[in-house]
């Protein structure tokens, strides 16, 4: 079973029907029982940061989350609540993978938010990383954010505007994809077809 954590994102239809297109079924849920007992979990994301964090305090989520064992995959801003802070409303985050998370800088010439399609571009040691099985270097996915995470030991993929930044990143069970995968066309299908294939309880991504 597949747990998506109910965070409020306004992608959770989008990737509730994408793992239906995969062949799974994903239970919405904001029970801390039902999470932890999951064989994986994704945590979506659309929206503020520090409204987010709210909303998973109010469900009594947030040791929850931090406390899982099996593969957890957040999805854009879901990404981005795996890290240390968000620039954000300088709001702490979940804190299970290290890093900062930074608006990108209108001042340099971008457009902001970073909407639309860019390239994947593995890490040297994120190349054969299980997420990443059969996608080629430079594939296409589609983003749509504000707020980026920097590029460190733990980014499998990273992505160019303007700067470059963590488009997927790992660090132990715990996974990101800063695009949108369930919009992301066969390369996002692939990506959730990884995932879900995945072992229930794993040791090897660190």
């Amino acid at each position: 079973m597949i747990a998506i954590i109910d965070s409020g994102g306004a992608n959770i239809a989008s990737v509730t029907f994408a793992l239906e297109r995969c062949g799974a079924t994903g239970t919405l849920t904001a029970d801390p029982e039902v999470i932890t007992a999951a064989d994986k979990v994704i945590l979506p994301g659309v929206g503020a940061a520090p409204v987010a964090m709210d909303r998973l305090r109010e469900a009594g989520l947030i040791e929850c989350i931090r406390a899982l064992k099996q593969p957890v995959l957040g999805i854009c801003l879901g990404m981005q609540l795996l890290f240390d802070e968000s620039e954000e409303g300088a709001t702490p985050l979940l804190g299970v993978i290290p890093g900062r998370v930074t608006t990108f800088d209108p001042s340099s010439g971008l457009t902001v938010p970073h909407m639309g399609w860019n390239r994947l571009q593995p890490t040297p040691g994120g190349a054969d990383h299980p997420l990443l099985q059969g996608i080629e270097p430079g594939a296409h996915v589609y983003f749509v954010h504000s707020f980026a995470a920097p590029v460190t030991a733990a980014t499998v993929a990273s992505c160019s505007y303007g700067i470059d930044f963590t488009a997927m990143v790992s660090h132990g069970n715990f996974m990101g994809a800063q695009f949108h995968p369930e919009r992301s066309g066969p390369v996002g299908a692939r990506i959730l077809q990884n995932f879900i294939d995945l072992q229930e309880r794993i040791g090897l991504l660190t």
